[in-house]
């Protein structure tokens, strides 16, 4: 007991022998100063416009979680003219040249929505445009082939799917209502799911059809101008469908053939930086 008084004693005598400062400024001086944590309120404008979109596309009922986040992490600005890019996350379809359209984001997702993708699909889509529904296929499914029939969409497209580095789609330059041809001997038919981007006027072309696998779904808008309806239809058999209306829409019509593009009309030549 009184070994623990001295070194008491001790330690009291030398505390108050040395200032408090010289004892532990050592320690102090190894912490750097506390500075206010300032809070910034800046949001950034695409990002707040890509937050709209996704609450507006839930709200219209688009509910499949793969869907909105394969919308939130595409650019869609990217895939317009950038004179409208303050409009690229507005629920509208915008002109991307020779008279097409990239559609508005509510129906591409519906579209989408309604094929019922896994990563294990193989997809055909027909009417390629810049890409932009082709990528959103491409972030879900295993592998999209998809056509365009207007040569300066295609090319343009397959820059934008490069500088994405999306490396599981596949550009053809040719006529989709024929559907995919065998290239080099190699067939990719039957596809698991086929997304028609054009309006047929009374049903999907025969072609497309028999590329479909028994039990695969294809969604295509059916009806000539002002009266179209998208419709889903699902292959039960080799000559049994089902078939249901999913809602309006507007689309363009679906030609056969493809244009040449010799003659060079005003086109965005934007590739994705």
């Amino acid at each position: 007991m009184r070994r623990e008084s001295i070194n008491v004693k001790m330690v009291l005598s030398f505390v108050f022998t040395f200032p408090c400062e010289n004892i532990f400024r050592p320690c102090f001086n190894n912490f750097a100063p506390v500075r206010p944590h300032k809070v910034s309120n800046y949001i950034d404008p695409i990002q707040a416009q890509k937050i709209r979109l996704i609450m507006t596309l839930r709200q219209s009922g688009v509910q499949n979680m793969d869907v909105l986040n394969a919308i939130e992490n595409i650019p869609r600005e990217h895939f317009i003219d950038p004179m409208m890019m303050d409009q690229a996350y507005d629920d509208i379809a915008m002109p991307i040249g020779r008279g097409q359209t990239i559609s508005q984001p509510s129906v591409v997702a519906k579209m989408t929505e309604a094929l019922e993708l896994t990563d294990r699909h193989k997809v055909l889509e027909i009417g390629t445009g810049t890409g932009y529904q082709a990528c959103i296929l491409s972030k879900i499914c295993r592998r999209v082939y998809t056509i365009e029939r207007q040569k300066l969409l295609h090319d343009l497209a397959e820059k934008n799917f490069k500088a994405l580095h999306l490396r599981n789609i596949t550009t053809l330059y040719g006529d989709g209502m024929g559907g995919w041809p065998k290239i080099h001997g190699i067939e990719q038919a039957p596809f698991d799911r086929i997304i028609v981007t054009a309006a047929a006027r009374e049903k999907p072309p025969q072609a497309l059809i028999d590329q479909l696998v028994i039990g695969g779904i294809m969604i295509a808008p059916i009806g000539e101008s002002g009266k179209q309806m998208l419709k889903r239809y699902k292959k039960e058999g080799e000559d049994t469908w089902s078939v249901v209306d999913v809602m309006p829409v507007r689309f363009v019509p679906l030609l056969p053939d493809f244009e040449s593009d010799k003659s060079q009309e005003n086109i965005m030549d934007r590739v994705v930086a």
